[in-house]
């Protein structure tokens, strides 16, 4: 970011489409541009000044646009160039700005410089990928690539390997060759001189891999970044550059962020990977550590305080709905989604909200093969059905905790028909629980998680402590307690937040105690502390102001 004043997006929540299941305003099924301009005017009530678009460009979907065959065409199933143009301006005119996904770890197979690449050795695009010969007879390394089974997948026309982290269909760029520096800093600067707020940049870190070390990302990614951003962000001032880094420690996102010359904030993904087998796919899961859950946190505030900018979320494209993994969607759903965005929302960073997280929508029920849309989900059912230790009840189970598809089905406008999300059946399920959870009825109820969000969309705008207040955890080995206390100035932000079905009690810190309190947010009734004592119910969360001479 090459403006002096990089403080302009610190107030500001950014709201995460991912436009396939956003709103279809054409009819046929399948979100579109156009369905998203529809509803700007309700993101813009809801305080949103920033919007994240997940990847539109033309792409033969093996991976929901995270294949990319051209990236400078929108897909046609979510309109033209002319669409997203007019998305920009009509986003602009509200004081929104629009976030492009930039997915240039790899392309998709059908990419023009692929199919270049794979008419011979001797192509001049050959070496836009990263290739190698077999050795002893077969694969290069024995790498696992993040959608199974194996990195390198055999080329038999040239009889070499090529090398991919995601699917076999989503060939890796090779960073080493200075032409792919070019062909994407060149990219990037088109649509920057449309007028788009910056970029998104997915699985960034790993530009700087070393393939045959099995390294995911070095010194080199840096190096890489900075020269990105000297001819991209440096003559576009006041754009953003938000990168997804999968492998970054609080010291890397240090080094990205302090100086504003790699990226603005980083996306960490340390405390969504808690209840993650180590060595294993998201969907060989675990009960996560509740304590070393809040530790994370802690690790991450305290470590980029002064020295970086966090990300803040709980949900995205990649990850299960929030309340049905660390709330409770039945019995609690309401009163764990607020408890949830308390915790999230009051802490120091950018918070991102993923579509239909501001009305708690929930985990979608798949009953049957026939249902899946998502090549992660495929192939996870496809490597493990016939394995002798997983039978398919475990298999769905895994699926429906904590797979992809289940933050992917279509948001629920309304209880109307298919969820007031498209007049045609849409592309995957929709969650049956629509005509109970919905948009038109959140908006209507003083009351709802709605609300709630644009509440707390606006606190961060009005106090400065949310923005700039350190933080410090509080009842750090309770196994039921999320408690942090963030301090500026002569101001206290007290958060107590229950993660359980059962009541909880926290004691006040002597140094607040005799602190004058103001009651902040909360999502029973107003709950004040008695004898410095304060008794939360199941899932409920509270926050103070409190001022000290």
């Amino acid at each position: 970011m090459s403006n002096s004043n990089h403080d302009w997006f610190k107030q500001k929540t950014i709201y995460q489409v991912w436009p396939r299941s956003f709103c279809d305003s054409n009819g046929d099924g399948v979100g579109d541009i156009g369905g998203i301009i529809s509803k700007l005017d309700y993101l813009q009530e809801l305080g949103i000044e920033l919007i994240w678009l997940s990847p539109i460009f033309k792409s033969p979907m093996d991976d929901m646009g995270y294949d990319i065959a051209d990236y400078y065409q929108v897909d046609p199933i979510f309109g033209s160039n002319d669409d997203l143009q007019r998305l920009i301006d009509e986003a602009k005119q509200r004081n929104i700005g629009i976030i492009l996904d930039l997915v240039v770890n790899h392309t998709s197979d059908e990419h023009p410089w692929f199919l270049e690449a794979k008419k011979g050795r001797d192509n001049p695009y050959r070496d836009y990928y990263i290739w190698h010969d077999p050795v002893d007879g077969g694969r290069p390394t024995d790498q696992e690539s993040f959608f199974l089974p194996y990195a390198w997948t055999l080329d038999e026309q040239s009889g070499q390997y090529y090398y991919h982290l995601f699917s076999k269909r989503q060939p890796d760029l090779n960073w080493d060759n200075p032409k792919i520096l070019d062909e994407v800093c060149q990219l990037m600067n088109f649509w920057l001189a449309k007028g788009i707020a910056g970029f998104r940049m997915d699985v960034i870190d790993f530009i700087g891999k070393k393939p045959f070390e099995q390294k995911l990302a070095s010194e080199r990614t840096h190096e890489l970044l900075k020269i990105i951003h000297e001819r991209t962000f440096a003559n576009y001032p006041n754009t953003i550059a938000i990168g997804e880094t999968l492998c970054a420690t609080v010291g890397d996102a240090i080094n990205y962020t302090s100086n504003h010359d790699q990226l603005d904030m980083t996306i960490p993904f340390e405390h969504v990977i808690l209840d993650q087998i180590d060595g294993k796919t998201r969907l060989h899961y675990q009960v996560q550590d509740f304590v070393k859950f809040k530790q994370v946190f802690k690790k991450w505030q305290q470590g980029l305080h002064n020295g970086g900018w966090n990300s803040l979320y709980f949900s995205n494209h990649d990850q299960p709905r929030p309340v049905s993994r660390w709330g409770n969607d039945l019995e609690y759903r309401v009163e764990s989604a607020k408890m949830l965005a308390t915790v999230l929302h009051l802490m120091q960073g950018t918070p991102f909200i993923y579509q239909g997280e501001e009305i708690g929508m929930t985990n979608c029920q798949f009953d049957d093969y026939s249902e899946f849309r998502d090549v992660e989900i495929i192939n996870f059912y496809n490597e493990f059905n016939s394995h002798p230790d997983w039978s398919r009840e475990k298999i769905f189970h895994a699926i429906n905790t904590k797979g992809r598809d289940n933050a992917r089905t279509p948001v629920q406008w309304s209880a109307g028909e298919n969820a007031g999300f498209s007049s045609h059946t849409p592309w995957i399920k929709l969650n049956t629980n629509y005509p109970e959870i919905n948009i038109a009825d959140d908006m209507s109820n003083q009351n709802s998680i709605w609300h709630f969000y644009k509440h707390l969309i606006q606190l961060r705008k009005e106090l400065p402590i949310i923005t700039y207040g350190d933080f410090d955890l509080l009842a750090e080995d309770d196994s039921h307690l999320f408690a942090y206390v963030r301090t500026y100035k002569h101001q206290h932000l007290l958060v107590v937040a229950n993660f359980s079905a059962s009541k909880q009690d926290f004691e006040v810190p002597s140094q607040l105690a005799t602190a004058n309190w103001q009651l902040l947010t909360y999502n029973y009734q107003p709950n004040y502390p008695q004898h410095n004592r304060l008794t939360l119910q199941p899932y409920e969360a509270v926050s103070f102001i409190l001022t000290t001479d």
